[in-house]
């Protein structure tokens, strides 16, 4: 088979696949002057709402600040203690800490996502919340961090920005706790030109408070400064991108977990790598944000791999949370740390083809022989 070249991720493709539209809806925005706040933000914000079938959608300036202004509108703040899964990016804790809270890092399972008997584990009377991270597309097994959160009268946050459109039990990720976040990062399954996030809410009060906070703390009904907050809104360009690709987001889904069933099919038999669950399996509903495998020889894999034109990250440059000494936090995290020693990802997203992926299974085959 002649040698392909397919990198981790085709950033000039994704702007060319809709190269006209995306540039009629650019032309639109910036001939009406529409740049901050303006009616496109909104329509974005209502579809999102309708999508995932939620009263309050809030667009805001990316991820990080969507988890940052969840906390705060949910209370959390000094001597608190939130709960986080150890193998997300640093953006998960930072925003804990950006409040005065701490955050308590909870080990992972087999799917990569937080384990509940680590979070049992960890439960002490300074917590205040539980940030499940909704990591790779994948919504967590959520019944017992639910129950846990009834027990102790936790609150729930969700970290859900690898999982737009993905469910538990015919439930969106983001839906579980008072609040869920989403980052717009170009490379997201729903991605600007940039950065751009939205938290979502079915709690009025939350939803109002983010609207302040992101708004430099004023009140959208009077302008007054009510509390501190940030420069934090969705640029209206990004809003109309996104609006605009809202169109084609369950197209796109179904390109991915098309992927995710030859990767699975192909290269389920070899026993030297862990995959990601199939599309078809029982309560979950995946959209393969990323596609995360644990491999035996994972650096000479990834240089054959290389060798063979095609393009392989490990995720956070390789790290979790737990690795980053000067912030000490560290904990009883036995598989976070055995699966940070094999963790890596194959290429996923809409811009493949099935050739692409066979092609890279041949070679992953060849490779384990």
């Amino acid at each position: 088979m002649n040698k392909r070249e397919i990198p981790f991720f085709n950033y000039p493709l994704l702007f060319n696949q809709r190269r006209d539209e995306y540039m009629s809806a650019l032309e639109d925005v910036h001939s009406r002057g529409a740049f901050i706040m303006q009616k496109d933000l909104e329509e974005f914000e209502n579809s999102l709402q309708e999508y995932l079938g939620v009263k309050y959608a809030i667009g805001v300036a990316d991820g990080t600040m969507a988890i940052l202004m969840s906390l705060m509108a949910a209370g959390i703040g000094e001597g608190d203690e939130v709960l986080v899964p150890a193998h997300t990016f640093i953006a998960s804790a930072a925003a804990i800490n950006h409040t005065g809270a701490k955050p308590i890092l909870v080990d992972c399972g087999r799917d990569h996502l937080v384990d509940a008997n680590s979070v049992k584990r960890n439960i002490s009377e300074k917590t205040k919340a539980i940030m499940p991270v909704q990591l790779n597309g994948r919504v967590a097994v959520m019944d017992e961090i639910e129950e846990f959160a009834r027990e102790h009268n936790l609150i729930i946050l969700e970290d859900s920005c690898q999982a737009l459109g993905a469910k538990y039990k015919n439930r969106f990720g983001g839906t579980f706790g008072i609040a869920g976040t989403f980052s717009f990062f170009p490379a997201k399954t729903l991605g600007c030109f940039g950065d751009g996030g939205a938290v979502i809410t079915n709690n009025e009060e939350i939803a109002f408070k983010v609207k302040m906070i992101r708004d430099h703390g004023r009140d959208p009904n009077d302008g007054k400064v009510k509390l501190y907050g940030f420069n934090g809104r969705l640029d209206n360009v990004h809003a109309a991108i996104l609006l605009l690709k809202m169109k084609y987001y369950d197209e796109d889904i179904s390109i991915r977990r098309k992927l995710a069933d030859i990767y699975h099919s192909r290269l389920s038999h070899l026993e030297r790598i862990l995959l990601p669950p199939p599309p078809e399996s029982g309560d979950h509903y995946d959209v393969y944000q990323n596609y995360e495998i644990e491999a035996d020889s994972r650096e000479a894999l990834r240089e054959h791999l290389s060798e063979n034109g095609i393009g392989t990250i490990l995720q956070w440059g390789g790290y979790c949370l737990n690795d980053f000494d000067n912030l000490n936090l560290d904990n009883d995290l036995p598989y976070t740390k055995q699966m940070t020693e094999k963790f890596m990802m194959l290429p996923m997203h809409h811009l493949l083809t099935d050739d692409d992926v066979n092609y890279i299974c041949d070679k992953i085959e060849i490779f384990y022989g």
